[in-house]
């Protein structure tokens, strides 16, 4: 059973983790159900974007594929990262379950030629920061 985090310290975790440099977008997704509960720098498809959210929907008029203004074939919307972050840390949680059942998922990095995702879980949030892939 994953460590109770007062929602304090998931916001200054949160805080934190965007402060970072070269941090490009952060997500805070319910855990149960990984719903956006907020998220800065990532574009929403949807026109009922969460009020809490810090970014506002985006409009009709935007194409999927522009990010932040910009043109680019990597991260599209704030809806589609968290469906696919919350995908991966399920399939993290199944594959830890499979090596230890008394074990659990702290953090996750993902890494890729152009971006790295940490994805830290607790019992009721997931936070994402997304930033660029620092230099090998």
């Amino acid at each position: 059973m994953a460590q109770q985090t007062a929602p304090d310290e998931t916001l200054s975790l949160l805080t934190r983790l965007s402060q970072k440099p070269g941090v490009q977008s952060t997500l805070v997704l319910a855990r149960d159900t990984g719903a956006i509960l907020r998220t800065s720098g990532l574009i929403s498809k949807s026109t009922s974007a969460n009020p809490n959210s810090t970014l506002p929907a985006s409009s009709e008029a935007t194409p999927d594929h522009y990010n932040n203004g910009r043109k680019e074939s990597g991260i599209h919307s704030a809806e589609d990262v968290a469906s696919m972050t919350w995908s991966f840390l399920n399939a993290a949680g199944t594959l830890v379950d499979g090596l230890d059942k008394e074990d659990e998922v702290k953090l996750l990095r993902l890494r890729t030629k152009k971006n790295e995702l940490v994805i830290v879980p607790d019992a009721r949030f997931i936070l994402v920061a997304i930033h660029d892939t620092p230099p090998a």
